[in-house]
């Protein structure tokens, strides 16, 4: 067996209008990944070819050893899937559904569904049709949980939820995780919630992963460095510099690869520094996507 819950290997899927291109992604078992990108970049589709809901032209896919999508009857067995648009039937019953998952799951745990019942303040006599939207989301998770899957793969889950519910959910995320032999998928807009739960980041744009990296290196290395220029000084072609930005004596500076030698390189060519601003996730993604379009355009441009 190996050491991952999911591998893609050179995987491609294509639609008329889009397209995913190579593919190499893996989480080992036990880990945490925020897959995170912009409205069509590729997020949902990498998501559906992990559940076997469609099928990719080339490359090869495994999920928890499972070869898809031809076992992916099996694989689904150890697989909970939650996305934002999942529907609950309307005139059942939070127990009704309990009842109905536990008849088709043998890992299924009672006293689990319990305790997830009370910390999602939820009741099994709640009718779905009457419940916020919020408490439909928190349903649909519990009855997921519950089952002990050994991967979660999570499309947009807090979508609609409040802070005070999103907040209860990463928390069960982490419990979950306690057993090292469980996995999660995490794809979501809300870059602070991928910051707070992800062991390793992958950012995706336009059908390509553009970056993976373990979260605290992409904390410690991205900086954004504020310069004053004085004397004719020029800045420096220094490597990691995926943006620079200059009005008369004043420069901003963003670098992937910031360490103590960029600091010697800019006092050496006479450039004072102002200050050096660590930068959050989000800022981190927005300047990575914007530095791959900037090549892109840029290649697309030489091969003319």
């Amino acid at each position: 067996m190996s050491n991952f819950a999911f591998e893609m290997k050179n995987v491609s899927k294509k639609y008329k209008n889009f397209e995913l291109s190579n593919i190499d992604l893996a989480l080992e078992k036990g880990g945490i990944m925020g897959l995170i990108g912009p409205n069509g970049a590729g997020k949902s589709t990498i998501i559906r070819l992990l559940m076997g809901l469609v099928h990719q032209d080339a490359g090869n896919i495994k999920v928890l050893d499972h070869n898809m999508p031809n076992q992916q009857v099996k694989a689904k067995w150890d697989v909970g899937y939650a996305s934002e648009d999942m529907r609950l039937y309307d005139k059942g019953t939070i127990g009704w559904h309990m009842d109905y998952v536990k008849s088709i799951y043998n890992n299924w745990d009672t006293h689990y569904a319990k305790t997830l019942l009370r910390r999602f303040d939820l009741n099994d006599s709640h009718i779905i049709k009457g419940l916020s939207h919020g408490q439909r989301v928190k349903a649909a998770l519990l009855l997921i949980l519950a089952r002990r899957p050994k991967l979660l793969i999570l499309d947009e889950p807090t979508t609609g939820l409040d802070p005070v519910a999103r907040h209860e959910f990463l928390n069960e995320l982490m419990d979950v995780l306690l057993d090292g032999d469980r996995s999660i998928l995490f794809s979501s807009h809300n870059t602070q919630d991928i910051e707070q739960l992800s062991d390793e980041i992958t950012f995706i744009d336009k059908g390509q992963i553009i970056a993976i990296d373990d979260k605290e290196s992409f904390i410690d290395t991205w900086r954004r460095i504020r310069l004053t220029i004085e004397n004719n000084s020029v800045l420096p072609v220094i490597e990691g510099i995926v943006e620079q930005r200059q009005v008369g004596h004043q420069a901003i500076v963003t670098t992937k690869l910031y360490n103590d030698k960029l600091i010697g390189i800019y006092k050496k060519a006479g450039i004072t520094i102002s200050a050096v601003e660590s930068m959050t996730l989000e800022e981190i993604f927005v300047s990575e996507v914007q530095s791959s379009r900037l090549k892109s355009g840029a290649i697309a441009g030489e091969s003319k």
